[in-house]
C-alpha cells in the first residue's frame, strides 16, 4: 500500500514529482498554510509530513496521528517542535541545519546597511514625488568602521562576521560557549559580557536560538544600556525580542533603529504570541520589517524542501534520515516507516 506524505506548505513543483516516486502526496498548493485543523485532518493516516515555519507538533497533534512516523522540518529553528513528544511516540523529526546559514547571513548584513543608511525612508519619499534632487536629508549611519556586537556565535553568528570583514568593523561577540582561539582570529571576533557589548556596540545583531533562556533576552534593561544612537537588528527568532520594549525604547529616542525579519507572532509554539506586529513598529520611520525573508532565495528554498523530502524517503526506506534531531527506535535497531 502506498504510504500518504502529507506536504503543510508550498514548494517547487520538481520536489512534489521526486516525493510521487515514494508515496502517495498531498500537498498544500497555495502559499498561504493550512489551518491547524486542516493539517490534522489530511495528517490523521499520514505516514510522514513535511512542515514549515507556520506548523506546530506538539504531543496532541501526535496523538490525532498515529501512523506518522516522521516529522521533516523544512526549517534550521526547531522550537515549534517537541522533539521529546516525538520521540515518546516513535516519530523521527528532521531539520535541514546548513542550508539556510548563508542566505540569513547575507540578509543580516543588507538589513544593517538599509537601517543605518536609511534606505527604506529614503525609499518612501521618492516613491511619494517629493524628491527634486539631493538635500541634506536622511544622514546615516555607515557600516564601514563601525563597532558590531553579535550576540550567540553559532553558524549564523559566525557566517556574519564572515561577511562583515570587509566593512572594517570592530567585531564583538558573546556565546556561552567560546569560540576556539583560531576561530576568534579567523573571524576577527572578540569575546565579551554581554552587558558590555550592549553598551559598547553601533550596531546589535541577534543570532540566537529561541530557548526559555533567551525568550525576551532583549528586554526594557537591555534596550536601556545601548547607546541611543545605536540599532537593534533580529534576522533570528522573533520573540528573542520584547517589541513592545523596542517600540518604546524608538519612542523615547533611546534606540536609534531597529530592523527584524521575524517577529514574536510568528512564535507558534507560544499560546500568549501577538496577534501581529506591534503597530508602533509598523508606523516608526526608523524601523525597517521584512516577511522573514532569511531564507528566501529561490534556489535555496528548492534546496531546503529537497533535502527534507530526501529525510521522509530515508525513513520509508528504514533508515535513519539525515538532519535528525532524535531517535526513537530501539537500540542499535533502525524500524521501518
Amino acid at each position: 500500500m502506498s504510504l500518504k506524505i502529507v506536504v503543510a506548505n508550498w514548494v517547487h513543483p520538481d520536489v512534489l514529482q521526486y516525493l510521487r516516486q515514494h508515496g502517495e502526496v498531498v500537498a498544500n498548493p497555495e502559499r498561504e498554510p493550512w489551518s491547524r485543523d486542516t493539517l490534522l485532518g489530511h495528517c490523521r493516516d499520514a505516514a510522514a509530513l513535511i512542515a514549515f515555519m507556520p506548523e506546530s507538533v506538539d504531543d496532541a497533534f501526535l496523538a490525532a496521528c498515529p501512523d506518522l512516523r516522521i516529522v521533516a522540518c523544512a526549517l534550521k529553528g526547531y522550537d515549534n517542535f517537541d522533539v521529546d513528544a516525538c520521540t515518546r511516540r516513535g516519530v523521527w523529526i528532521t531539520i535541514v541545519p546548513d542550508l539556510l546559514t548563508a542566505p540569513t547571513a547575507e540578509l543580516t548584513v543588507g538589513l544593517m546597511i538599509a537601517l543605518g543608511r536609511n534606505l527604506g525612508p529614503g525609499n518612501a519619499f521618492v516613491k511619494s514625488g517629493a524628491f527634486a534632487g539631493w538635500r541634506p536629508r536622511f544622514y546615516g549611519r555607515s557600516l564601514d568602521g563601525s563597532t558590531v556586537g553579535i550576540v550567540g556565535a553559532g553558524a549564523v553568528g559566525k557566517a556574519i562576521a564572515r561577511r562583515l570583514a570587509g566593512f572594517r568593523c570592530s567585531l564583538f561577540y558573546h556565546d556561552a560557549h567560546r569560540l576556539t582561539p583560531d576561530q576568534e582570529d579567523e573571524l576577527r571576533l572578540q569575546r565579551m559580557p554581554l552587558v558590555t557589548l550592549r553598551a559598547q556596540s553601533d550596531f546589535v545583531v541577534l543570532a540566537l536560538p529561541l530557548t526559555e533562556g533567551t525568550f525576551h533576552i532583549v528586554d526594557a534593561r537591555f534596550l536601556a544600556d545601548m547607546k541611543p544612537s545605536a540599532c537593534l537588528v533580529n534576522p533570528a527568532r522573533g520573540s528573542l525580542v520584547d517589541e513592545a520594549a523596542v517600540a518604546d525604547a524608538l519612542e523615547k529616542g533611546r534606540l536609534a533603529g531597529y530592523a527584524a525579519d521575524t517577529f514574536e507572532c510568528e512564535d507558534w509554539a507560544r499560546t500568549d504570541r501577538p496577534g501581529g506586529v506591534d503597530p508602533r513598529l509598523l508606523q516608526a520611520e526608523n524601523t525597517l520589517l521584512t516577511p522573514h525573508l532569511g531564507s528566501a532565495v529561490d534556489p535555496v528554498r528548492l534546496e531546503i524542501a529537497q533535502e527534507a523530502a530526501e529525510s521522509v524517503v530515508q525513513c520509508l526506506r528504514g533508515e535513519q534520515p539525515k538532519g535528525a534531531l532524535n531517535d526513537p527506535t530501539p537500540a542499535a535497531e533502525v524500524s521501518s516507516c
